[in-house]
C-alpha cells in the first residue's frame, strides 16, 4: 500500500483553546478510516485542517510525501485531488443538480463543457439522481441533496474523500441510501475518511477506525479491535450503548 496522507504533530486553536493536540495519522491508498467519538472531541475541526479549510496552529500534514503547509507548496494541486462531503451538501442554490456537478470540473480541471458533462451525467447515474439533473436543490430532499454532493465530489476525479458527519442532517428513512453508496465506494476502492456517528458503518465497512477524546486520538486499529476489545475504559464507555445493542 502507498500512503497518501501522512499528519504529524498536529495542533489546532482557536483563541486559547487547544482543540487538536498532538495528532498523528496516516491513511494508505485504498484504506476506509473512520473517526469516531462524541461531540467536541475534534473530529470535525481535524477533518477540516485535512482539507484545509483550517489552518493548523502546528504541525505538518503530509500528501504523497509533500508537506501541504509549506509555504512554496501549491495547495490548488491538494485541493484538486481531494474532495469533500459535506454534512449539510454545501450545494448551490441557484445552480441545478448538473450545474453542481460541472461547475468545479469546468473551473478547476478546464474540462470542456461537454466532457464535464458527460462525466457528471455518468456519477450522477452512480448514486440514482440521473432523472434529477435539471432540479436545483430545494426541489430534491435532504438524502437526494447528499447524493448529489457525493456526485459531485466524484466528479473531480478525487485521491481520496473526506466525509463529515454525511448522514446527520438526514432523516432515518434516507441514512441508509446515503450508507449504502458509501459503502460501494469502498468496495471500490476509494480512499475515504469519514467522520461519523454511524457504528454500523464504521464497524463493518472501514479498513481502520480512530476513537478521538478531548482533541487526541486515543485509539488507532482495526474495527474488530476497537469493537470488540477497546484498550481504553474511555473508548468502551462510548461503544457500551452500541455494543449493548
Amino acid at each position: 500500500m502507498s500512503e497518501i496522507i501522512k499528519v504529524s504533530n498536529l495542533e489546532k486553536k482557536f483563541g486559547d483553546n487547544l482543540v487538536l493536540k498532538d495528532i498523528n495519522m496516516s491513511v494508505d491508498k485504498g484504506e476506509v478510516v473512520s473517526i469516531i467519538g462524541s461531540s467536541g472531541s475534534g473530529k470535525s475541526t481535524l477533518l477540516r485542517c485535512l482539507n484545509l479549510l483550517e489552518t493548523p496552529t502546528s504541525g505538518k500534514i503530509y500528501y504523497r510525501g509533500d508537506n501541504i503547509l509549506d509555504n512554496n507548496y501549491d495547495t490548488r494541486v491538494f485541493r484538486s485531488r481531494v474532495g469533500m462531503v459535506f454534512q449539510n451538501f454545501n450545494l448551490f442554490a441557484n445552480k441545478t443538480v448538473l450545474e453542481n456537478c460541472t461547475l468545479g470540473q469546468t473551473k478547476v480541471l478546464h474540462k470542456s463543457k461537454k466532457e464535464a458533462i458527460d462525466t457528471a451525467r455518468k456519477y450522477l447515474a452512480s448514486v440514482n439522481m440521473a432523472e434529477f439533473v435539471n432540479a436545483k436543490p430545494s426541489q430534491i430532499s435532504g438524502g437526494q441533496k447528499q447524493r448529489v454532493a457525493i456526485a459531485r465530489a466524484l466528479c473531480m476525479d478525487p485521491d481520496v474523500l473526506l466525509f463529515d458527519e454525511p448522514t446527520s442532517a438526514l432523516d432515518p428513512e434516507t441514512v441508509g441510501e446515503v450508507l449504502e453508496i458509501m459503502a460501494s465506494l469502498a468496495k471500490s476502492g476509494m480512499t475515504m475518511i469519514v467522520v461519523t456517528h454511524e457504528m454500523d458503518f464504521a464497524r463493518d465497512v472501514s479498513s481502520r477506525v480512530l476513537f478521538m477524546n478531548k482533541g487526541i486520538i486515543l485509539e488507532d486499529g482495526s474495527p474488530q479491535e476497537i469493537f470488540t476489545n477497546p484498550k481504553h475504559d474511555r473508548t468502551r464507555e462510548f461503544l457500551s450503548r452500541f455494543l449493548e445493542n
